[in-house]
């Protein structure tokens, strides 16, 4: 079963997103960057995905999430690689970090996906995300990876 999908959705600098609806291009594993042994087990691929490429999304297809996401990081000059998964296969996703006390508990651990990986770590998802945004962490862990230049 090889049903990952490699999915890209960059607009060009000079096109704006409020003038034009983001395009997705699906290409198969079958690159070089993204190739895959067919006798791989999906919990083996999905960890040697995230060993290899400092920024990753793994989303379902239907995802909007993902979308925002990688906006995000696209906004700040990452191009993440964005795998897309089937619902069998997010099962074989490393757990996501445990959410902070809240008490409200945390929509990672009810929904994996999105969930993006920096460096090899999972930050988690959307919310995970901007807040690690936010608080001025995000910039200094994508130079500390080498996805971002300082």
């Amino acid at each position: 079963m090889q049903s990952l999908r490699s999915c890209s959705t960059d607009i060009p600098p000079s096109l704006s997103s409020s003038s034009i609806p983001m395009m997705t291009t699906t290409t198969s594993l079958t690159g070089a960057a993204l190739s895959f042994d067919e006798e791989e087990s999906t919990e083996a691929r999905i960890r040697r995905l995230i060993s290899e490429h400092p920024v990753i999304i793994f989303s379902r297809s239907s995802c909007c999430m993902c979308h925002v996401m990688k906006k995000l990081l696209v906004t700040i000059g990452v191009h993440p690689t964005v795998i897309q998964l089937d619902d069998h296969e997010i099962a074989s996703l490393p757990p996501p970090p445990p959410p902070p006390a809240t008490g409200h508990g945390g929509i990672s651990s009810r929904n994996p996906v999105p969930a993006v990986f920096i460096g090899g770590s999972c930050v988690g998802g959307l919310e995970s995300l901007v807040a690690l945004h936010l608080s001025g962490h995000l910039i200094p862990k994508l130079v500390e990876v080498g996805a971002l230049w300082g």
